[in-house]
């Protein structure tokens, strides 16, 4: 027997071809339709397991091997997974033991700073920051950009990438880190990027670069949008709310 859908959710169906996002469910009585309402609570269960992942650290040590760099593992100053979501402010410094590891390196400066951290979702980082940076990295060398050793960073936020570069006398830091989960989107990937890397910058200092996935931003778009702004960055000497991503308007 076919289902009969309310006049209302008519319009609604549609737009389901171009979004993942819960509309045009209908309904039963009161209620959403049984299979919609265990997708949801399948969905929020996915979003819990990701902000509790983990590091795949010796898997992603050995597969960063290709691309000839040292690999630094790192740690910031939160201790355990229920600190990390309770103060924030810990996840945005590097511990006393890295903080020593990046001073006993000697580095000199150098270019771009490559730093990949778990943040919400260590899940995303499993699946998406090799794939990207297969693509990314080629395109940064074969431009002339010299790279620091790649960071693996543990109980991480965004702006623990300014304590990183700053420590490896990076001009830039790129650090990709895993977006708070969504109930579509458990897996999603995001970029940031600050010019002049140093302890105590805020957010407007930044660029970002999200929902890279399979599902929504790819590898080669996404690493379009982040060359053309590394290369904005240099030419202009600075990040975030001094710098646009008009490279669509350059195209058009």
């Amino acid at each position: 027997m076919k289902r009969n859908i309310p006049q209302e959710i008519l319009p609604l169906k549609a737009l389901q071809e171009f979004t993942p996002a819960r509309i045009g469910l209908g309904r039963v009585g009161t209620s959403i339709p049984l299979k919609q309402s265990l997708e949801f609570k399948l969905a929020h269960a996915h979003a819990r397991d990701a902000v509790y992942s983990e590091l795949d650290i010796n898997s992603l040590t050995d597969l960063l091997k290709l691309f000839g760099l040292p690999v630094l593992h790192l740690q910031s100053r939160v201790g355990y997974r229920e600190q990390y979501l309770q103060r924030p402010d810990m996840g945005r410094r590097l511990n006393k033991e890295s903080i020593d590891l990046l001073q006993q390196g000697y580095y000199v400066e150098t270019d771009i700073a490559v730093i990949i951290v778990d943040g919400l979702s260590a899940t995303a980082v499993n699946k998406n920051s090799l794939e990207l940076l297969q693509v990314l990295i080629p395109q940064l060398t074969a431009a002339g950009f010299k790279l620091t050793p790649i960071s693996l960073v543990e109980q991480g936020r965004v702006a623990i990438g300014d304590d990183i570069g700053h420590g490896l006398k990076a001009k830039l830091s790129l650090i990709l880190i895993g977006e708070r989960p969504g109930l579509s989107s458990a897996d999603s990937l995001g970029v940031y990027l600050t010019y002049g890397p140093k302890p105590g910058l805020t957010d407007e200092a930044r660029n970002c670069v999200s929902n890279i996935r399979p599902g929504g931003l790819s590898y080669a778009e996404a690493t379009k949008k982040i060359f053309y702004l590394i290369s904005e960055a240099f030419k202009r000497k600075s990040s975030g709310v001094m710098l646009k991503d008009n490279a669509g308007l350059l195209e058009s």
